[in-house]
């Protein structure tokens, strides 16, 4: 059947509606690599949206992307300030650019999504995105859980949208859980299914064969094998929601998906929390690449439907996502920007868990750390108030920072033993979040204080 004559409903309604009404959502997209290039082809395969420009430090990868999307050579183009990215656009082009200031700030593009995969160039490119008017897609997780709410409150000052993207783990995650309390079921917990095998001492020199026969490179694919990248989306996750670590880690059971709300409930519903209101993962079977919430009816005869339409046993029920389309996703969270102004995913206004990190190997002082994914350290889930008390370095400070003391395999990277890289501006920016974090804190304490006396 000719998909053409099968008439668009709900999304791809309203995205026709609005291309036909103001031309099509155009996008920046900061990063050519793994889901940088996903994100190129599938726009190319969407009504209604386009790539307008592709800002790359190896323009070739960007070229590449384009044309794997079907873009031919003669409609792609090199352009270095953000007027040649404008007319490259006006005139039905694709422009190549290595100077994401120019992406940022040419004209008609309407919203940039960042897919760098780095912290700090991360903030870059959404600060200087919203300083030119762009909303801005994060799809840098890792950026987020390290910033996200002061680029939050420079998108509200900017009069922009900061989002987390659609199709990655967190905001499908956040799908479900937004349902079940619209439903006003109690949330007991949320988190996803590991997609890798689990191996926390997983180096890159061991995965450079399945790497590339995954088209990624062999630090990306560490970041999943040895749980960071599990340990950033869970507490992006808890950042936006509340939820929290039930402990340092969390507990990461083998429960399958008919396990799952068996396991992942209260102790006093027969699971393994303390307490009810977590985020965690799984590595048990039948869940993985998919996301759950796990619920709890807060009356009997809704836990007597949920037994007769097959959910569950009870007193505890799993809402299952099969699936995360991770980049394919993306372009819909800059869309909804655009059009309705609307985010898929913030972090509160106040922090409720960190991603600190543990050393991969001994470390010895001077020094100087690797990027997440490789030899030094892996990502670790502990709640804001946890860490902040044992002065954890943030995973995503850890970069270039400088070994001071020697670090011991499993012990856990601090501002005692590491100095962060401060020419960073995601160094800078933390520091502002940590210091108005403190103010914050003192301010409460005098209060209750106060109400004591």
């Amino acid at each position: 059947m000719d998909n053409n004559a099968i008439g668009r409903i709900g999304m791809a309604a309203e995205i026709a509606a609005y291309a036909d009404r103001h031309g099509p959502v155009t996008i920046g997209l900061a990063g050519a690599g793994q889901m940088g290039t996903d994100i190129v082809v599938e726009v190319a395969l969407m009504a209604g949206v386009r790539i307008g420009a592709v800002s790359e430090v190896r323009p070739q990868a960007a070229i590449d992307a384009a044309r794997l999307a079907g873009h031919a050579a003669a409609d792609i183009a090199r352009a270095e300030t953000a007027d040649a990215i404008d007319r490259s656009i006006e005139s039905g082009k694709l422009a190549v650019t290595d100077n994401f200031h120019a992406l940022c700030s040419a004209g008609r593009i309407d919203v940039v999504i960042d897919a760098t995969g780095n912290p700090n160039v991360g903030t870059l490119v959404a600060l200087e995105a919203m300083r030119n008017g762009k909303h801005v897609v994060m799809l840098n997780v890792e950026a987020d859980i390290t910033v996200g709410r002061f680029l939050k409150e420079e998108a509200r000052r900017a009069g922009v949208v900061y989002t987390g993207a659609a199709g990655d783990e967190p905001a499908a995650t956040l799908e479900l859980i937004g349902f079940a309390q619209s439903l006003g079921f109690e949330i007991v917990a949320a988190g996803k299914g590991k997609n890798n095998p689990l191996k926390f001492d997983a180096m890159p020199e061991a995965y450079e064969a399945e790497a590339r026969t995954r088209n990624m490179n062999a630090r990306m694919l560490v970041e999943f094998v040895d749980g960071s990248k599990t340990m950033v989306e869970m507490v992006a996750i808890a950042n936006a929601t509340g939820l929290v670590p039930d402990v340092p880690g969390m507990h990461g059971p083998a429960a399958t998906r008919e396990e799952l709300a068996r396991v992942l409930a209260t102790k006093q519903d027969g699971g393994i929390l303390s307490r009810a209101g977590v985020v965690d993962y799984t590595i048990g079977k039948g869940v993985a690449p998919g996301v759950f919430c796990i619920v709890k009816p807060r009356h009997d005869r809704v836990s007597e439907r949920m037994n007769d339409l097959k959910v569950g046993a009870g007193p505890c029920y799993a809402l299952f996502r099969p699936y995360h389309l991770t980049s394919l996703e993306t372009p819909l969270s800059a869309v909804r920007a655009v059009m309705h102004k609307r985010p898929d995913m913030q972090p509160l206004d106040r922090p409720v868990a960190e991603c600190t990190a543990l050393a991969k190997r001994d470390l010895s002082p001077g020094q100087k750390l690797g990027r997440i994914g490789e030899r030094d350290y892996r990502g670790f889930a502990m709640r804001w108030d946890e860490a902040r008390g044992a002065g954890a370095l943030p995973l995503g400070l850890a970069e270039a920072a400088r070994v001071v003391k020697p670090i011991k395999l499993g012990e856990a990277l601090t501002y005692e033993n590491c100095v962060p890289e401060d020419e960073f501006v995601v160094t800078k920016t933390r520091r502002r979040l940590d210091q108005s974090d403190a103010r914050f804190l003192r301010s409460a304490e005098d209060g209750a204080a106060a109400s004591r006396r």
